[in-house]
């Protein structure tokens, strides 16, 4: 069997992973929930919104969706500083929460769940939120005692 010199072998593979990252930047590009996500939120939640204990960055894997049982949660995605404070229109933040909602929490949205909408986010968003990590406790105590568990 004839080996392919070296150099031939180095470009064969980063052709490979230059058309591997073609393709995920076409699919990131294609989603703008997604887009404005990974953009905005994945350096501190992650890519996979499984966030960081030791950072104490919340996990929103099997979580964010129990926060749309309650107004005060649903208001709370919104009114976060990090999505409140980014340079996302309203409608982009609406797209982007409603992304986020089925992509890491689909089997905790409740039955009735309505999607967020640019008139929404633009009433939430500029409400001050003063101690984020308060607020957020509040709401996941709150939902402990309605049997749904959210860790903190």
């Amino acid at each position: 069997m004839k080996q392919m010199p070296m150099r031939r072998t180095f470009a064969m593979a980063g052709m490979v992973i230059f058309a591997t990252c073609l393709l995920a930047s076409a699919a990131i590009a294609a989603d703008p929930g997604r887009q404005s996500y990974v953009l905005n939120c994945a350096g501190c939640h992650q890519f996979d919104g499984s966030g960081s204990k030791a950072h104490e960055i919340p996990n929103m894997r099997g979580a964010v969706g129990h926060f749309l049982r309650l107004p005060e949660g649903r208001a709370f995605l919104v009114r976060v500083p990090g999505t409140s404070n980014s340079r996302l229109s309203d409608a982009e933040i609406a797209t982007m929460l409603n992304w986020m909602v089925f992509e890491f929490s689909a089997a905790q949205v409740p039955p009735d769940f309505k999607p967020y909408t640019t008139d929404e986010v633009t009433r939430l968003r500029h409400a001050p939120l003063d101690d984020v990590a308060a607020r957020r406790a509040a709401i996941v105590k709150k939902l402990a005692a309605m049997g749904y568990r959210v860790d903190q």
